[in-house]
């Protein structure tokens, strides 16, 4: 199956998400194309910091001193961040007051918002408010956008630190949505303290906590833990929960992204 080179990146990431390693001939009869193709996508996805190369292939790498920076992450799993997205969006409700955090998958939530009214939008984003500025200013959805300010993390294009925490406070929000580093039995993590202290303050300051991830965040754990499966409302996934996780979503919606439209 020939497949271009974004769908050649996202299998090499599935399959490194799966067995923890990749080998570079499997991967080119696999895919069906040379070796060189494939030494090429291995060399890349490493420049991206999301794998690192061995010989004859590549392993997962953990990042327990940060994550790749936003822009580098922005093409991996762009369409499950999508159907995510657009699964996202129908839970946001005229009327609403929402906190959306900062990554990848909050910004194409933010690119998929569409037909609400009369909705106040925070962020500590700065991509994202970008994004919702130009949808407001398009009238794709009719409300309020505001930018949470504090100090810039340059990598991550987000804000944090304890003035942005303090903004958040003078908020009452209905719903925060948040796309986390890691989510696992052991809780919900961030992979520095800074964005894990933005995120534990948004699940504090919301009446729902809606976390969103694909199905590399499942299992994957990170530095910092800013809340417990059980403090979360609903989780929006590309997959379908790991069965071993039931008695621990007893009270936790799962939504799985190719599910029907919710009502």
């Amino acid at each position: 199956m020939s497949v271009l080179s974004i769908e050649r990146k996202n299998l090499i990431l599935d399959r490194l998400q799966a067995y923890g390693k990749v080998n570079a001939a499997e991967l080119a009869k696999l895919i069906d194309v040379s070796m060189e193709t494939i030494r090429r996508d291995l060399d890349m996805l490493e420049k991206e910091g999301l794998l690192r190369r061995v010989h004859g292939g590549a392993v997962k790498i953990n990042y327990q001193l940060g994550e790749p920076p936003f822009y580098q992450r922005k093409s991996v799993s762009l369409e499950s961040k999508k159907k995510i997205a657009q699964k996202a969006v129908q839970l946001v409700r005229d009327g609403d007051t929402i906190v959306m955090g900062g990554g990848t998958t909050i910004l194409e939530m933010a690119h998929a918002l569409r037909g609400v009214n009369r909705v106040t939008i925070l962020t500590n984003s700065v991509p994202t408010s970008h994004t919702l500025m130009d949808s407001l200013n398009q009238g794709l959805f009719h409300g309020k956008v505001i930018l949470i300010g504090g100090e810039l993390n340059e990598e991550q294009y987000s804000t944090y630190g304890s003035v942005c925490e303090k903004m958040l406070d003078l908020f009452c929000v209905n719903k925060a949505f948040i796309s986390p580093g890691g989510l696992s039995l052991a809780g919900v993590m961030e992979y520095s303290l800074e964005e894990s202290s933005i995120s534990a303050k948004m699940i504090q300051v919301a009446k729902e906590k809606i976390i969103l991830a694909d199905h590399f965040k499942i299992g994957a754990e990170a530095l910092c833990k800013f809340a417990q499966l059980d403090q979360i409302n609903v989780i929006v996934c590309d997959q379908q929960a790991p069965q071993s996780w039931s008695p621990s979503l007893e009270n936790v919606e799962w939504i799985t992204a190719d599910e029907e439209t919710i009502k």
